[in-house]
């Protein structure tokens, strides 16, 4: 059995709402103008010619009448295209037509719709001079072929003043709507790029988490396996099973550890869109387990802790710091390095520095994203980070992170 395919209506605007458009649509850039323009042409001297009709026997057109009547319609096909110029061909149509007094109405439609386009695709000074330049050319003709053709050309001179202010108030309505679309549209740009800047940075803090606790978790586990290793190969003899068991034992913890941490690193990626899901941010009550489990990997390690809270932002990034700095000791300082803590607060900022006594990969080793990220993590908060080797040997991390202006957590 066929699967019955599903069907879209969409349904078309009313007739209102595209005559707006229609209104609203820049003439010049319009789709299919000429196109529009002739059929335009086409109806207004189709009215035209009605009116000539209707008129009474004195005022109906001749031959060449009708011949000036018509032809004064065709540069209207161009009206939207060159404007002026079609206004310009028509002029030498018109003005003929009135000098040999036939109906003074059935050109006249034919004659505001170029008006009305020159002032509403132009500048308001081009429109106020196309006014003054058709009003004394038609009087010029007009007085010197037919005195009451020109009074009456007066008469009705107010009617070529109106369009002409019609087009102009036309163009500023277009201007008008044309600047609130662009301002939406660059509101919504702007929405759109904050939204890909926040992306970024939530993917780079997504990043900066899984660097620091993998690293750490990997290094922790990777020196305790080589203790439970070294044990074993040593003396299978005489095996020391309660060593190796803690070694074992300090291996499920890290992995008890790192599989939390990671669990609440990934509910940000599953549940974002149920508002922030990072879960409590580490701080510096966190340090001590870090500096115990530099300890269980080897460090001989030292700690000077001063600064018991902070506030959170600023206690995650020092965290981090911290946990980065004991992991590369223990990968890199050597064997039981020595590695000393401190924290401390002082004029309304949190330093921090580790230092150990160990060497440090040769210059040309290719560096990994750890100093890197430290220096993210104390951007984050306005603070700075300086890492490098220590003049007596040895490396050390110092970082100064800004507390709150009240002093917060300076204690």
């Amino acid at each position: 059995m066929n699967a019955v395919q599903p069907t879209t209506t969409t349904q078309r605007p009313r007739l209102g709402e595209r005559i707006i458009a229609v209104i609203n649509r820049d003439p010049l850039t319009a789709p299919h103008r000429t196109r529009n323009d002739a059929l335009l042409a086409a109806c207004v001297a189709a009215l035209a010619v009605a009116i000539a009709l209707l008129g009474d026997g004195d005022g109906r057109p001749g031959p060449l009448g009708w011949a000036l009547l018509l032809a004064a319609h065709l540069p209207l096909v161009w009206r939207r295209s060159r404007p002026v110029l079609a206004l310009a061909a028509l002029v030498p149509c018109v003005v003929p037509y009135h000098a040999l007094d036939y109906n003074p109405v059935a050109p006249g439609p034919a004659s505001y719709l170029a008006l009305y386009t020159v002032a509403a695709t132009g500048r308001p000074l081009r429109a106020v001079l196309t006014g003054v330049t058709v009003l004394t050319v038609s009087l010029s003709v007009m007085l010197t072929v037919n005195t009451h053709q020109a009074v009456e050309l007066l008469r009705v001179s107010g009617w070529i003043i109106a369009m002409l202010f019609f087009g102009v108030d036309v163009r500023y309505y277009r201007q008008y709507v044309a600047s609130i679309v662009e301002r939406a549209e660059r509101a919504e740009r702007t929405r759109e790029e904050e939204a890909r800047r926040r992306v970024a940075e939530e993917r780079l803090r997504i990043a900066r988490d899984l660097h620091d606790l993998l690293a750490h978790s990997i290094t922790l586990i990777g020196v305790q396996t080589s203790v439970a290793a070294h044990v074993l190969n040593a003396d299978p003899l005489r095996l020391d099973r309660e060593t190796v068991a803690k070694a074992l034992d300090d291996i499920a913890e890290t992995c008890r550890t790192a599989r939390g941490e990671l669990r609440t690193t990934l509910e940000v990626l599953r549940a974002c869109e149920h508002g922030d899901a990072r879960g409590p941010l580490p701080g510096l009550d966190g340090l001590p387990d870090l500096v115990e489990a530099a300890r269980l990997a080897g460090a001989r390690v030292e700690t000077a802790v001063r600064l018991d809270h902070a506030p959170p932002a600023v206690g995650a990034a020092a965290y981090r710091i911290a946990q980065e700095a004991l992991t590369n000791a223990v990968r890199h300082a050597g064997a039981e390095p020595a590695v000393r803590v401190e924290l401390f607060g002082k004029d309304g900022a949190l330093h921090l520095s580790v230092t150990d006594d160990g060497t440090r990969p040769t210059p040309g080793t290719l560096p990994g994203f750890g100093l890197v990220g430290m220096r993210e993590r104390a951007r984050s908060v306005g603070g700075t980070l300086d890492a490098g080797p220590r003049p007596g040997g040895g490396f050390e991390v110092t970082a100064v992170l800004p507390l709150t202006r009240t002093g917060e957590g300076t204690g």
